[in-house]
C-alpha cells in the first residue's frame, strides 16, 4: 500500500514529533492514501511558513503484517465515535494512548468548522454527523508509535513548487 506525507521538508526518515498534540487523531505522523491531500498539506503548510518550495514524501506500508502485529483503529466514517474522538484530541485530550495507528476521515476546513459548532454547543451530536456527511472526506493515517513506523518504508519524495 502507498502513502503520502505532505510537508515543507522531505521526510525520508518519519518520526512521531510529540509537539503536534492539537491534531484530529493526537500526536502522531500523518499520511493518506491521497497524493492530491497531501500535496494539499505540503501547501497549506508553505503558506503558513512562508516558504516557496514543500514536498510529498511517498511511502511502502505493510499493512498486511502491520495489522497483524500491532493495533490498528479504523474509523469507516465520520461518526459520533469519530467526531467526539477528533474534539477529544484537538482539545488536547490524548484520548486514546494505546493504538499504534489510526485511520479515518480528515477534518477538512468545511468539517473543522462543524465541529467547531459541535464544540461550542451550536450544533448537537446528530446534526454535526448529518452535516458531516454531506462532505467528501479523505483519509488520514496517524502512526504514533515508533514500532509502527518500522513498516513504513520511504519510496521518493516530489518537490512541490
Amino acid at each position: 500500500m502507498i502513502l503520502y506525507h505532505g510537508s515543507t521538508e522531505l521526510v525520508d526518515k518519519p518520526e512521531i514529533r510529540k509537539s503536534e498534540v492539537y491534531l484530529d487523531f493526537g500526536i502522531g505522523f500523518y499520511t493518506t492514501t491521497s497524493y492530491d491531500q497531501a500535496e494539499r498539506w505540503a501547501r497549506i503548510k508553505m503558506r503558513r511558513n512562508n516558504v516557496n518550495s514543500g514536498y510529498v514524501s511517498i511511502y511502502e506500508f505493510d499493512m498486511e503484517n502491520a495489522e497483524k502485529e500491532l493495533l490498528v483503529k479504523r474509523f469507516a466514517c465520520a461518526d459520533e465515535e469519530w467526531l467526539l474522538f477528533v474534539v477529544s484530541n484537538r482539545k488536547g485530550d490524548i484520548a486514546d494512548s494505546k493504538t499504534d495507528l489510526h485511520i479515518g476521515p480528515v477534518a477538512d476546513d468545511n468539517v473543522y468548522q462543524s465541529i467547531r459548532l459541535f464544540e461550542t454547543g451550536a450544533y448537537d451530536t446528530e446534526y454535526t454527523i448529518r452535516k458531516l456527511k454531506t462532505e467528501v472526506l479523505h483519509d488520514q493515517w496517524a502512526l504514533h508509535t515508533d514500532e509502527i513506523l518500522k513498516y513504513l518504508k520511504f519510496i521518493e519524495a516530489k518537490e512541490i513548487r
